[in-house]
């Protein structure tokens, strides 16, 4: 291996041995590590065939019902982890993209002692589309408490002459790491150019009624993936609805099916 290989497998290293329970900012240094292609280089293990093979699988393991992929940092973990079968060298951006979708993580060096550490799919997909685009897990998420009737009021106004719009609902969420923020999700009938344009100029005529300070940010209710999204279907009413007014979408049919 380079100089360089060592140094990159050295830095993931370095971070994960910093990461400990309640250390956000040690995990979150480790994301960063393993989202940087010049360092963030592991070791996944194989269970069945070698490395570009077509029969290539990688090893499974299951930590409190969530999948996880094993692998490892360096050659020097891969030989202290007694692995005798096939290997396959990934960057953290290629393996994030190529997991998460199927709800799958990665644990890091599980033979060392302490276990090793898991990341998430939820932490590989923020690997895989950008650290920065989504907040520091784990969030706490609940219903706003903070009285801001005048936003919501001029909202819902915009939201009804926004035909783009099919419902919205909202959610208060503290990231580990972070000032925490008002999540409002948007259901869409389209997703098209034109409509995303339409619910943007909607956001920034109603974010004039926000108190100074209050973060406000939005998450589509589509996204499959996004935690916030997935807590608001779960456990958040709409606070607007187009078609519990009897408002029939400009476009009927087109776009998302309504959720039943």
């Amino acid at each position: 291996m380079s100089a360089s290989g060592t140094a990159a497998a050295g830095q993931v290293e370095h971070m994960l041995r910093q990461v400990t329970p309640g250390r956000y900012d040690a995990y979150e240094a480790l994301l960063r590590a393993l989202a940087d292609p010049a360092t963030g280089r592991i070791w996944m293990l194989l269970w069945h065939g070698s490395s570009g093979s077509p029969d290539a699988q990688y090893g499974n393991m299951e930590v409190d019902g969530q999948a996880y992929a094993p692998c490892v940092t360096s050659p020097q973990e891969l030989a202290a982890s007694g692995w005798t079968r096939a290997h396959e060298v990934v960057t953290g951006p290629d393996i994030a993209r190529a997991l998460f979708p199927d709800h799958w993580g990665i644990w890091l060096n599980p033979h060392a002692p302490g276990g090793g550490v898991g990341i998430p799919w939820l932490d590989l997909r923020r690997i895989a589309t950008g650290l920065d685009r989504m907040p520091a897990g784990p969030l706490r998420l609940a219903e706003p408490a903070i009285e801001i009737p005048q936003f919501y009021a001029l909202l819902t106004q915009n939201a009804h002459r926004t035909p783009a719009v099919r419902s919205l609902r909202r959610a208060w969420v503290q990231p580990a790491l972070g000032a925490p923020y008002l999540a409002i999700g948007l259901d869409l009938y389209d997703t098209g150019q034109q409509s995303v344009e339409s619910v943007r100029a909607m956001m920034q005529q109603s974010v004039a009624a926000v108190p100074d300070g209050l973060p406000v940010s939005t998450v589509a209710m589509s996204d499959d993936y996004d935690p916030v999204a997935m807590w608001l279907r779960a456990n958040a009413r709409p606070f607007y609805d187009r078609e519990a007014h009897g408002v029939p979408p400009q476009r009927p049919g087109y776009g998302y099916p309504p959720a039943y």
